[in-house]
Order: structure tokens, then sequence, then C-alpha cells
């Protein structure tokens, strides 16, 4: 599946390259599935969650909980706590931001589409490899193995040390121009004064 979109000079395309799913055990649970997503052959986003919506699957994207502190000991607590888990404080219960339909926010993308049409074509194949694992899964019964998300993680054993020198040499040179632009300001002030 390749996305498209335009606007300025040329267009900015990905393509969706591979969708991992990974059933859930139990049945009776919304969360239907776990997905990765690999974009270009390149860069992966894992643990979009298949929920079982009113309207059918609906793909939800990586999240983490919302926190904020104590106002007693400055523990980082997540918005749901009633009590902090440092000093044991009470929390005020309607201390979670809201959002324009005035739910509160407990919980915050880490990543998502920023257009509808990116969001709709990621959902359809993230929906689409969830039917066939599925599918999958029905036809083998017993047999069936959930796929392994695991070699996602193996790293390159190989390290571009050309590339690891051009960043250091990068850093280095801006470190450079922020130093005598500090030192043109110094001199700047000592003759205006």
């Amino acid at each position: 599946m390749q996305i498209e979109r335009s606007g300025g000079p040329g267009q900015v395309r990905f393509q969706v390259t591979e969708v991992r799913v990974k059933l859930t055990e139990d049945p009776r649970n919304k969360l239907k599935a776990y997905a990765s997503v690999t974009i270009d052959d390149a860069f992966v986003v894992r643990d979009l969650k298949i929920i079982d919506g009113n309207k059918g699957p609906f793909v939800a994207m990586p999240s983490r909980k919302l926190a904020d502190h104590c106002k007693q000991c400055h523990h980082k607590n997540h918005m749901r706590a009633a009590y902090c888990n440092q000093c044991g404080g009470k929390l005020d219960p309607e201390r979670a931001p809201r959002d324009g339909r005035g739910r509160a926010r407990l919980h915050a993308d880490l990543a998502h589409p920023i257009n509808s049409q990116t969001r709709i074509e990621l959902h359809k194949a993230v929906v689409r490899a969830y039917l066939e694992e599925v599918e999958t899964q029905q036809k083998a019964g017993a047999d069936y193995q959930p796929k392994d998300f695991d070699d996602l993680d193996v790293l390159n054993d190989i390290v571009d040390a050309e590339y690891i020198e051009e960043l250091e040499r990068r850093q280095e040179e801006r470190e450079k121009r922020r130093r005598e632009q500090a030192g043109h300001a110094g001199e700047g002030l000592a003759s205006g004064a």
C-alpha cells in the first residue's frame, strides 16, 4: 500500500511494507490483537491495538499514560491514581486535562497519522492484516502459531563508523560556530560600552 500526499514542492510518499498481527488469548476481551507496522522497510511502529468497536475493528495508536506531579512531594503519578505513590497524599480526581468533548485525557499518542487519508489507509492495512490472521488462526486450529515480534528487536551488528564520525564532525562544527558567535557578541558588547 502506498500513501501519497501532495502540497508543497513535490509529493511525499510512504509505503506500508509489512503489518504483523498478534491475536490476544481471550476471545471475550474487547482488545483483539496487537499490531506492528513497517514503513518503507525502514521504520517500525509497534503496539497498535486492534479493538472490537461498535462499528467493527478499531485501530488505536500506541500511547502512554499521562502523568502529573503530587502537589505535596512532587512525585510523578498517572492521572487515574487517587493517591500519590510516594507520600500517599490524596490526589484531585478532576486534575486530568479535558478534550473538546469534556472527557478526561488519560493517554497521549506516541505515534499517529497527521491527516485523515493516511489514517484511513493505515487503518485499512491493519484491519486487513488482522482479518487475515483471524482466518489463518481458524484454518490452523490447534496448530496455530502466532507471529513473532522479537526479530524486530535484533539490531544490526555492524555500526556505520563513517556515519558516526560524520555526526561527530558536524556537532564539533556547530559548537565551534556557537563559540565564535558568542565571542563576536562579547566583542560587540565591549566596544559598545
